[in-house]
């Protein structure tokens, strides 16, 4: 595979990844000290999405992270 592409690939899921984590810091609605009933609940909808599209991209990022200093 070609270095430039998977370099590429990478800065592309890095900043996804990050905007992904920060949507996920600023829909969880919790203050300072957070919040007793937010301490145990389930995941759904959109949080859930984020929630999973977060393991997906981590894993795609090592991957790729890996590769690249493979191929480099």
């Amino acid at each position: 595979m070609n270095s430039n592409l998977l370099s590429v690939l990478e800065i592309i899921i890095a900043v996804t990844l990050v905007v992904v984590i920060l949507l996920q810091v600023r829909g969880s609605g919790t203050t300072l000290f957070g919040q007793a009933e937010s301490s145990f609940r389930t995941r759904r909808g959109i949080e859930r999405f984020l929630f999973r599209g977060t393991i997906v991209l981590a894993g795609m990022f090592t991957v790729i992270a890996v590769l690249t200093a493979r191929f480099n």
